[in-house]
């Protein structure tokens, strides 16, 4: 399943979740106002930015939501 770091409020997190949903894609929301999560971000990705996307099963992990977007279109 994918995997979507994200804050509640962030705006580019909102558009690629929407996607994400209109599109009936699987994914699990972890959000980085958790220490944990943030702390698993930084590890995973390098920095503390989201929208970050993981998906595992291909091995692909990728910032900026029109990229992710763009990547989502061809799953």
């Amino acid at each position: 399943m994918l995997e979507l770091f994200m804050l509640p409020t962030c705006p580019y997190c909102l558009k690629v979740m929407k996607f994400l949903d209109e599109n009936n894609i699987p994914y699990q929301k972890i959000d980085i106002s958790n220490p944990r999560n943030e702390e698993a971000l930084i590890r995973i990705g390098g920095k503390r930015q989201v929208p970050f996307l993981v998906d595992k099963e291909h091995g692909v992990e990728m910032y900026e939501s029109g990229d992710i977007i763009e990547y989502l279109k061809t799953l």
